[in-house]
């Protein structure tokens, strides 16, 4: 059976943020039976948690004895597995998982420090004086997925993990107009997000936390 770490708390403001959500997605799409493993703040810093997952967060990943750690790159053992994720292609296959790193060094690389401002240092002076040109950033990547995505329903024309990072990634930003100033972001986030595979991932998510 696989094993997903998950926090057993977090803010409400975090619930179906957090990076857990893009594993169980992954395996709801590949049809992978798994069970969660909800991690308490006083055990994820334990020295037996960290021989799983070095720096105390999640997700972290077990399958008959195989421990990965890096929502990535859990992401993409799935997707080996599974051509819901990875078209059999080969050259469709390599540019699936360009579109994975795009999404966490491109894309989130920019979003995450404006998440950080808007939701932990909305109040401090130095936050406000450094968001605009934070959001200046983000609005900029936006606007060079949308050109990229083009008409398209998804990144390569079908579903793949590429587009479940990137979607995972512009949901981080549901608490701005920035994907909605996009209208092509817009509507291929929704498009994402109503996937089956993700409305389950994500019940299952708020499911542990409300246990």
């Amino acid at each position: 059976m696989i094993t997903v770490a998950v926090f057993k708390w977090v803010p409400p403001v975090a619930r179906g943020l957090v990076r857990d959500l893009r594993v169980r997605w992954a395996l709801e799409e590949a049809g992978l039976a798994y069970r969660s493993q909800p991690i308490g703040h006083d055990e994820k810093n334990a020295a037996a948690y960290k021989q799983w997952q070095p720096f105390g967060q999640v997700p972290a990943y077990e399958e008959d004895g195989l421990r990965l750690f890096e929502s990535g790159a859990i992401v993409l053992h799935i997707a080996e597995r599974s051509e819901a994720l990875l078209p059999p292609d080969p050259a469709a296959r390599a540019r699936a998982v360009s579109w994975v790193f795009a999404a966490l060094n491109t894309v989130e690389s920019a979003v995450q420090p404006l998440v950080e401002i808007d939701l932990f240092h909305g109040g401090a002076a130095w936050a406000k004086e450094r968001r605009p040109e934070v959001a200046k950033r983000v609005e900029r990547r936006l606007a060079e997925l949308a050109v990229a995505l083009g008409e398209r329903d998804y990144l390569e024309g079908r579903f793949t993990a590429g587009d479940l990072m990137m979607a995972s990634v512009l949901r981080l930003l549901r608490h701005t107009e920035l994907v909605a100033g996009e209208p092509k972001l817009a509507a291929y986030q929704a498009r994402c997000e109503a996937r089956p595979a993700f409305q389950r991932a994500l019940a299952a998510q708020m499911a542990d936390f409300e246990s």
